[in-house]
């Protein structure tokens, strides 16, 4: 393990939960949590929906103080407040380093973050606008998965630490890999990287931990080995007789 990652580990408080079979604390990927070890480059949550890998992603996001809706640290807005006190649980564990920028991204809230930013624009300010960071276009302006990729690659630096649920949803298979190339750049730079995914294409990245969230909690597994690679892998090696099993 690399001492200089800046988040190593993650810890429930398991003697302060008052019931494990009240929301979220129900959901196995808690109920089973002890101490959770990040890798220093990138860790992958995969799982079914309702698995609670989101949940457990938007915990950490809040508890190192980013807005639980998205953004960076000095997004402060709140659209609708959703997000489960799982938070208030954890002990996060930090390296000797500080990140030089940050960002958690939720798919599904992302289209707040682009409202939010035209909002604190449309304010008297000194310093440049906020969307110049982001390319100098309004991700209004953009489709979803434009509108992410110039939040990669124009926004995101190395020295980062980056939280992601779901990342995938706005992108094709080739936009995939051309993210999965950014997130190469931006590990090789310093970055950190903590991504919920459904992606067989972003998990195959070689030099990544993978926890697979089911009715066990977390197990670390191989990208081969998780149910969405190899669900993907079967469909693709004869199309014709999955379908004819699955619509018969």
């Amino acid at each position: 393990m690399i001492p200089s990652q800046f988040v190593s580990r993650i810890t429930l408080q398991r003697d302060k939960v008052a019931d494990f079979g009240a929301y979220p604390f129900c959901l196995p990927v808690v109920r089973h949590l002890a101490q959770l070890d990040l890798h220093p480059r990138l860790t992958f949550f995969v799982g079914e929906n309702g698995s609670g890998k989101s949940t457990l992603l938007e915990a950490l996001a809040v508890s190192l103080g980013f807005n639980a809706e998205g953004g960076s640290r000095n997004f402060a807005f709140s659209t609708r407040a959703s997000h489960s006190e799982l938070h208030a649980f954890l002990r996060v564990a930090k390296g000797f380093r500080r990140p030089r920028t940050g960002y958690f991204l939720r798919a599904e809230s992302f289209f707040n973050v682009a409202t939010e930013i035209e909002r604190m624009d449309a304010e008297p300010a000194f310093g440049p606008p906020i969307i110049d960071s982001y390319g100098g276009r309004s991700l209004h302006a953009q489709s979803h998965g434009e509108s992410f990729m110039a939040l990669l690659t124009e926004r995101f630096r190395g020295d980062g630490l980056y939280i992601l649920d779901e990342p995938e949803a706005a992108l094709s298979p080739q936009r995939q890999l051309a993210a999965l190339a950014r997130i190469h750049e931006l590990v090789q730079g310093g970055a950190q990287f903590v991504i919920a995914t459904h992606s067989p294409l972003l998990i195959s990245y070689p030099d990544a931990w993978i926890y697979q969230c089911g009715a066990a909690g977390l197990q670390r597994v191989r990208a081969e080995d998780t149910e969405h690679f190899q669900l993907t892998r079967d469909f693709l090696v004869n199309p014709d007789r999955f379908l004819r099993q699955l619509l018969d």
